[in-house]
């Protein structure tokens, strides 16, 4: 893993390090390598990881064909989606423009 440090900023290189730590799932690998494993404890987690993993892609492929209504948005969700609108100088969202119909 390879990360480009820019203009000597090494704390935006660090946020880029974890954030791909993250992904690759290198902090899960660590916290699970600190006790000792039995195998049978071992083989038990990976067929359930396993099965977590069918079961997501038949999920997200049944969405996509339709058979199955997509997951309706959070609340938080919606209300950073609701931010994008131009902000006041005293931190409150502008005006919202209504058509008129």
């Amino acid at each position: 893993m390879q990360v480009l440090v820019r203009d000597n900023n090494i704390d935006q290189a660090l946020r880029v390090l974890k954030k791909k730590m993250q992904r690759e799932g290198v902090f899960r690998e660590m916290k699970r390598r600190r006790f000792y494993e039995k195998p049978s404890e071992k083989t038990t987690r990976e067929k359930a990881e396993a099965l977590r993993r069918v079961r997501k892609l038949a999920r997200k492929q049944a969405q996509r064909e339709g058979l199955i209504a997509a997951p309706k948005k959070s609340r938080t969700a919606l209300a950073q989606a609701g931010r994008s609108r131009p902000m006041s100088m005293d931190g409150a969202p502008g005006p919202i423009a209504v058509p008129k119909l």
